[in-house]
C-alpha cells in the first residue's frame, strides 16, 4: 500500500509540475497583436480608388477657386488702372465689389476645405470598415485581447514574447498578402 501511495504522490507531483509548466507557457502566449494600420490601409485597392475619387473632386474645387481668383485679379487690375479717373461714387462701388469678391473667395475656400474633409472621410469610411473587420477576424482567430496601432511611433517597443505582429495575417485576410508555404 505504501508503494501505491508513493506512486500516487509522485504522479500528483508530476501532474502539479505539468500544470505549473502549462500555466507558465500560457503566460508566454501573446495576448495582443500589433500592426501599422496606415501601412495596410494604403495597400488596399479600395483606398487607391477612394484617393483617386478624392483627387478628382479636389481638382474640380481647385479649378473653381482658380477661376474665382483670376476673376478677382482681372477686376483688381481694372480697378488699379481706372482708379485715377473714377468719380468717388464709382471708386467706392468698385472697392465694395472687390471686397465682396474677396470675402466670397475666402468663404468659398473655407467651405471647400470643409467639404473636402467630409468627402475624404466618406470615401475612406468603407475602406476603414473593411480593414477593421479583417483586424477583428484575425484577432479573434488568434485569441487576442486587443490590437495596437504602431503608427506615428505610438508604441516604440513591443517585446516579441508579449505581442504578435498581425500585419501579414491581416493582409492575407484582405487578399493582399501571400500565405506562408
Amino acid at each position: 500500500m505504501r508503494k501505491h501511495i508513493k506512486t500516487l504522490c509522485t504522479l500528483l507531483l508530476l501532474l502539479a509540475a505539468t500544470v505549473v509548466s502549462a500555466q507558465e507557457e500560457a503566460v508566454r502566449i501573446p495576448q495582443f497583436g500589433y500592426l501599422s494600420y496606415k501601412t495596410i490601409f494604403e495597400q488596399m485597392p479600395e483606398y487607391a480608388q477612394a484617393k483617386a475619387s478624392f483627387e478628382q473632386l479636389k481638382a474640380r474645387y481647385d479649378a473653381e477657386a482658380k477661376r474665382s481668383e483670376d476673376e478677382f485679379q482681372r477686376k483688381f487690375s481694372e480697378f488699379l488702372q481706372g482708379q485715377k479717373d473714377f468719380p468717388a461714387s464709382i471708386l467706392q462701388k468698385r472697392q465694395l465689389e472687390l471686397q465682396d469678391l474677396m470675402d466670397k473667395s475666402v468663404a468659398f475656400r473655407q467651405e471647400t476645405q470643409r467639404l473636402l474633409q467630409q468627402a475624404e472621410a466618406e470615401l475612406q469610411a468603407p475602406v476603414a470598415a473593411k480593414l477593421t473587420e479583417a483586424i477583428q477576424a484575425v484577432a479573434g482567430e488568434r485569441g487576442l485581447y486587443f490590437v495596437l496601432n504602431t503608427d506615428d511611433n505610438a508604441v516604440p517597443f513591443i517585446h516579441p514574447q508579449a505581442g504578435i505582429d498581425i500585419t501579414e495575417p491581416v493582409l492575407i485576410r484582405l487578399g493582399l498578402g501571400t500565405q506562408p508555404e
